[in-house]
């Protein structure tokens, strides 16, 4: 089976492949770059102000 590459859009074998689903380790370390560069995103609910606040107090014991 041939898929097609996230990154460069070529297609490339599933079967074998140990870069899958991308064509090879280059198109595989500039999508880690992508989510290292923050530019993907997961989408969820704003987080309020004073719940943010409480991650950044250090746990009570």
């Amino acid at each position: 089976m041939n898929v097609r590459c996230p990154i460069c859009r070529k297609q490339c074998a599933w079967e074998g492949n140990p870069h899958r689903p991308f064509c090879g380790e280059r198109c595989r370390t500039l999508d880690l770059g992508n989510w290292a560069d923050e530019r993907y995103r997961i989408a969820a609910d704003p987080i309020a102000e004073e719940d943010a606040e409480a991650c950044d107090e250090p746990p009570h014991h």
